[in-house]
């Protein structure tokens, strides 16, 4: 096939698919009955509620971002630059936050530091009080379970920069006579900027687009994201699109900044090969022993969320009341999540749904890649920023547009009654991943040598064998790891599946969710435990196919 109809076909499913239903929730909110109009953005405008929601939701963002990085910044220094007994291994732990989902993160914090939790009844019966001493509740609550779940995007990021950064210029810094400070400051952080930068986005727009903590922990606090639920389930569903628009507007319009703030710096130095700083710095046997005091005891303090969904995975139905803990233990939970028919329906929807998923992801990103990597044709540009849309689009947004667009049967205008069956959650986690799928895909384009394939059609190989037989082995790496975290992430979504499941698809997370409604906090923290192992075997299998080593 010809560059240009490849990239036709791609750019008009991706319009279909990813522009289209946007452009539909754009049209529902400028239209009242058969009327084109501004009111239900009038209206939005006059509701001190809905203004609250917009205020709440762009403040608690920019302070997880703040708040996360003030964690997972002093994390990677210092598990990168300083030498403790276990370093290598704690710095690994430090990361695990990553393999809990949005839900089960939200759920570990609830039993953990909750009105009902351990913290807060040990409190309670040391001071022996008659009432748990807080609520988990509110902005800092939502902003405590945000800087939990995303320092780690501060910590991965910081920790690869660092290990990247010359220590030359540090040195360098020192010979002229800069203090430590100085150098942190003048030389250090403006070369981090950009992992930083690339850092506090994943958090703004994650936490933009976050539905799991202001659903559990909101209380009366109203951000965008709940709001559109809520005004979907009041069946107002103008101003559920103007909510969505506006939520969508402002994670593009954060985007666009930081895409102009770091075109307008230059971050790259003449190195000269010297040292990283990810080296170890010298240091005593005292301060060797008191940072291995402080990185043990901050790594179990980040593991106890872990610990608590396990502990309380074990807690039978009914069992654990007023008592400080659990009185008994048993395996009950996950007997039933394997043998009643209607606990392990989710697990089955889940895993059937993101496979899916994942496989449609991987044919558009290689595809996508290609055409991005190794053609030149009229749209390339627009392909481009189309691969990219849906990651500065919320679940939310996500989830409200293919509502919208795929709830009628309209052939001839590109509506298909996909709501209410099973091939509309599929649909949302690939439009969700398309972004994750194809940035890894095109790193693999880029590092290997497109003579390659010019060797191969030379040979009198078609396109489709050039394609098969050297394209596909050489990118599988990048491609089969970009779908691994496809995958994991299809598994444990909850914010777009939350508006579009019935009863006969709920996955997991909708599963998570109902245990916790009916108070049965074993089945949900047993739900939670078994998603978190299964997507750290799938992550363990993965890492052996894509090294080539056995995954160990």
């Amino acid at each position: 096939m010809r560059p240009g109809a490849l990239g036709a076909v791609v750019i008009l499913l991706l319009i279909w698919l990813v522009l289209y239903p946007n452009l539909f929730v754009l049209g529902d909110s400028l239209r009242e009955g058969a009327e084109w109009t501004v009111e239900n953005y009038r209206r939005f405008a006059e509701s001190s509620s809905e203004r609250e929601a917009l205020w709440n939701s762009v403040w608690i963002s920019a302070a997880s971002v703040l708040f996360s990085g003030l964690i997972g910044v002093p994390l990677a220094f210092l598990f990168t630059r300083y030498s403790f007994p276990g370093r290598s291994i704690l710095g690994g732990l430090v990361a695990l936050p990553v393999l809990l989902p949005p839900l089960v993160g939200v759920i570990a914090f609830l039993f953990l530091y909750g009105e009902s939790g351990f913290v807060a009844r040990t409190v309670q019966g040391l001071l022996g009080l008659d009432r748990p001493p807080w609520r988990l509740t509110g902005p800092w609550a939502i902003l405590l379970v945000h800087s939990y779940t995303m320092y780690v995007y501060f910590y991965l990021f910081t920790s690869a920069a660092l290990a990247r950064l010359d220590g030359g210029y540090a040195e360098a810094a020192a010979a002229l006579g800069a203090s430590r400070f100085t150098t942190l400051r003048r030389v250090t952080l403006p070369m981090l900027a950009p992992a930083l930068a690339g850092a506090g986005l994943l958090v703004f727009m994650t936490s933009m687009g976050s539905f799991s903590a202001p659903y559990i922990f909101g209380g009366g606090f109203r951000v965008l994201s709940t709001q559109i639920y809520v005004s979907k389930l009041n069946g107002d569903l103008a101003i559920a699109a103007v909510e969505t628009v506006i939520l969508a507007g402002v994670s593009i319009a954060f985007l666009a900044m930081l895409q102009y703030y770091e075109a307008r710096r230059i971050y790259t130095g003449a190195g000269k090969g010297a040292v990283g700083a990810g080296a170890a710095a010298k240091q005593g046997r005292g301060t060797t022993t008191l940072l291995g005091v402080l990185a043990w005891s901050l790594t179990i303090l980040l593991l106890l969320p872990h610990a608590t969904v396990l502990l309380v995975s074990f807690v039978p139905e009914g069992t654990w009341t007023t008592q400080l803990f659990p009185p008994t233990y048993s395996a009950e939970n996950y007997v039933n999540l394997f043998s009643r028919p209607e606990m392990l329906t989710p697990i089955v929807n889940s895993f059937q749904m993101a496979t899916i998923a994942t496989a449609a992801n991987v044919v558009l990103a290689f595809l996508a890649a290609y055409l991005l990597v190794r053609r030149q044709f009229r749209g390339k540009a627009i392909l481009g920023a189309l691969v990219i849309l849906p990651w500065a689009l919320p679940g939310t947004v996500l989830a409200m547009a293919l509502a919208t667009t795929f709830n009628a049967d309209q052939p001839l205008a590109g509506r298909f009654l996909l709501v209410g069956t099973f091939a509309i959650l599929p649909l949302a986690y690939f439009i969700r991943n398309i972004p994750l799928v194809t940035r890894a895909a095109l790193t693999s384009f880029r590092q290997f040598d497109p003579a390659l394939e010019e060797a191969s059609a030379s040979l009198g190989a078609s396109w489709t064998t050039t394609m098969r037989r050297v394209a596909l082995p050489l990118v599988l790496p990048g491609l089969a790891a970009g779908a691994l975290l496809a995958f994991v992430t299809a598994l444990g979504e909850f914010v777009a599946s939350i508006l579009l499941y019935t009863q006969r698809t709920r996955p997991i997370s909708i599963a998570i969710l109902s245990q916790l409604r009916e108070f049965d906090f074993g089945g949900a923290a047993a739900y939670g435990v078994f998603l978190i192992a299964l997507m750290a075997l799938v992550f363990m299998l993965g890492y052996g196919k894509v090294s080539g080593t056995p995954g160990t």
